[in-house]
């Protein structure tokens, strides 16, 4: 039952000539998908107007064929193939009573124009905004109404598509901002000069695409305001001047803040809500519908940010991604079901290095076309009475147990060797700044207790001997990994010389602690774990240098958009960094190795805690799979082996692994991936 308290967030919203049907708004972000996986875009974008998101939106469309973004994945909307391909898409989100949304895109100087072969353009001559890129030419007249009728013919196009809104996108510094920045637009003509010339190209380009479709669309416009040191060369006054002037020409306004590290800002350096503090003063411009982010899963604080007048309409991308039922929940009261994002950007991650979205808390992200998986409907078993015993309650083992139980299994059996369940994310947590990757455990826990046919056993161990006499028919090994003690590393699996008697990650977060204060953590992971370990021991109090075989320290961190920041944060937590060197040798004044470029390199140090790769624990699994008799004998029909126990990998490879397993566990072998649907272009 809907807490009256939260009411507000179910009323409908009239944004220019069409209607919210409440004020959940999945704002534009990027999938992977575009329209050239237009099934596999739909069923993603259609799962969220089920779960009750009022307006569902695409991620963004190039207009031009000098915006070209291959080889990433846009809705591309250029051709009547495009129509098609993304009608799907409005169709499936009409089909549960949502308004659909495009966001039509230029890139100016960030384009990546490396399938087109175009120049980049910008307002003026500039360099590229992209690492690799040449010099942007600057615009001509003739260039600026060009894309402008790109803008045109793409609001049309996305019109006969179906769509309801239509974004006409100027944020995170693309071809609109540029205009309106100091930085980027030196030019002396009518679009130049003073905030009026700047602001004439984005302007012009919404007044045309209004008159274009403004009775059968809603028109909006994506937004940069930042009061610290200015979007982009845009100060937060001109910014909200900026408004002003559209104010006529726009239905919704979609805020943002800072540049996309900080708008999306991960869990571990911004808290919910960071980027109110700026985005709140666009109400002082306007009081046409205003939707803005923050990573909210907390219905209290959502409720309290529309009476406050801020915003009208909760905007979301990640806390969708990880609930696309949470506008749902929230309506039938089922708050502690709410899936709450961890802002641990893996989504992001997955997007723009592979291509295809996913998420570290909600498996079936993603998966909704090509696997068919729903995140609230399961299977039932054609077989209840099997009894599954799962060895291990890591990521991987909670989350099949809790598929396992909504598929209606009738007794399923967790046993964890630890007095609490979560694997490695028990002591995962409780590094600095990951408090909040904790909700992958809570929910799990959560979604446990509600299910009469799991039990959970904790504190205890079991050998192979107490697995064949446990009297299941199924066994999942799910027994997680460890961190090497040796200092083997990924590629050279040489050890350290002297290694032994290094600590290990797990030995840290169990209570141990270096000998001596000047400590050296070595790492060859690349993510979390030993900038965690590092910044804990230096907080202590201890000398802790950071050497990682990378270039760079964390570069994973960079494709969840937190790799400067990190950084940052250790230097200011005082730990000192050293990035390219390979450790090969301990010894009682240090450790030795070699860069990058093979010079010799020594650091005296007076402890080492090596965090270079994860073993797998899989002796229970080798034991019992070796003898076929004894599980014949014991009535054990199938031994399985998932997460970190079958291979190490990131959280949210070990939470598919499970969800998977549990999923096509009635199949004829559940141990191999069943065959996915391919999808293909209109």
């Amino acid at each position: 039952m809907l807490d009256p308290r939260h009411a507000i967030l179910f009323e409908p919203v009239p944004i220019g000539p069409k209607i919210l049907p409440n004020r959940f708004y999945q704002v534009p972000h990027a999938s992977g998908f575009g329209s050239s996986q237009p099934r596999t875009q739909a069923a993603f974008r259609g799962i969220k107007a089920e779960g009750g998101w009022g307006g569902v939106c695409v991620e963004y469309s190039p207009v031009s064929a000098d915006a070209d973004e291959e080889p990433h994945v846009a809705a591309y909307i250029r051709d009547d193939r495009d129509v098609a391909a993304l009608r799907y898409t409005a169709e499936a989100i009409h089909a549960h009573g949502a308004l659909a949304g495009l966001e039509l895109y230029h890139g100016g100087n960030s384009s990546k124009n490396v399938s087109s072969r175009h120049p980049r353009m910008a307002p003026s001559q500039s360099a590229a905004a992209i690492s690799w890129g040449s010099t942007a030419r600057e615009m001509t007249t003739d260039d600026i109404r060009r894309v402008q009728s790109d803008f045109v013919a793409g609001a049309r196009r996305a019109r006969d598509a179906g769509f309801d809104i239509v974004y006409v996108y100027g944020a995170h510094g693309y071809l609109l901002t540029q205009f309106l920045s100091t930085w980027t637009n030196r030019r002396t003509d009518g679009y130049g000069g003073g905030l009026a010339g700047r602001a004439r190209f984005a302007l012009e380009a919404l007044e045309q695409v209004r008159e274009a479709i403004g009775d059968d669309c809603a028109v909006a416009t994506r937004i940069c305001v930042d009061g610290r040191r200015g979007v982009k060369g845009v100060r937060i006054e001109d910014m909200l001047e900026f408004v002003r002037m559209a104010d006529p020409l726009v239905d919704l306004f979609d805020v943002t803040v800072g540049s996309w590290p900080e708008d999306s800002g991960t869990s571990r350096y911004y808290p919910e809500g960071h980027q109110l503090t700026w985005t709140r003063r666009v109400r002082e411009a306007t009081r046409k519908p205003i939707v803005g982010v923050g990573r909210y899963t907390n219905p209290d604080q959502m409720a309290a940010l529309i009476r406050s007048g801020d915003f009208d309409l909760i905007g979301a991308a990640r806390p969708a991604i990880a609930d696309p039922f949470l506008p749902r929940k929230i309506a039938e009261g089922r708050l502690g079901d709410i899936r709450e994002c961890t802002g641990a950007n893996v989504c992001i991650l997955k997007e723009e290095d592979f291509r295809h979205i996913g998420c570290i808390q909600n498996p079936t992200a993603g998966e909704e076309f090509r696997r068919g998986w729903h995140p609230e409907r399961f299977d039932q078993t054609s077989d209840p009475d099997r009894t599954v015993l799962i060895v291990g309650a890591g990521p991987a083992g909670m989350e099949a147990a809790m598929v396992l139980g909504k598929r209606g299994f009738a007794a399923v059996h967790l046993v964890e060797a630890e007095d609490e369940i979560g694997g490695r994310l028990r002591w995962t947590r409780r590094l600095p700044t990951l408090g909040d990757w904790g909700r992958i455990v809570d929910w799990r826990r959560t979604q446990l207790d509600q299910l009469p046919s799991v039990e959970i056993i904790t504190g205890r161990t079991l050998s192979d001997r107490d697995v064949l006499d446990y009297g299941a028919s199924i066994v999942i090994v799910a027994t997680g990994s460890r961190w090497s003690d040796d200092g083997s590393q990924p590629g050279r699996l040489r050890a350290i010389d002297n290694a032994s008697g290094s600590l290990t990650p797990e030995r840290v977060m169990t209570g141990e602690r270096p000998r001596g204060q000047r400590v050296a953590v070595y790492d060859c992971d690349g993510y979390f774990v030993a900038p965690g370990i590092a910044e804990l021991l230096a907080a202590e109090g201890y000398d802790v240098h950071l050497v990682t075989s990378h270039p760079v320290v964390s570069p994973m961190s960079d494709g969840t958009l937190e790799g400067p920041m990190l950084r940052q944060h250790l230097h200011d937590s005082g730990v000192v960094m050293h990035p390219g060197i390979t450790v090969l040798a301990r010894s009682a004044d240090g450790i030795t190795g070699e860069t990058e470029y093979g010079d010799p390199w020594t650091l005296e140090v007076e402890d080492l805690v090596l965090v270079t790769h994860q073993v797998p624990v899989d002796e229970l699994h080798r034991s019992l799979t070796q003898d076929a008799d004894a599980l014949r004998t014991a009535g054990v029909d199938a031994v399985h082996l998932i997460g970190d126990a079958q291979s190490p990998r990131w959280i949210s490879e070990a939470v598919f692994d499970g969800h998977r397993l549990a999923r096509e566990l009635d199949l004829p072998d559940p141990s191999f991936p069943a065959p996915v649907l391919r999808d293909q272009p209109v």
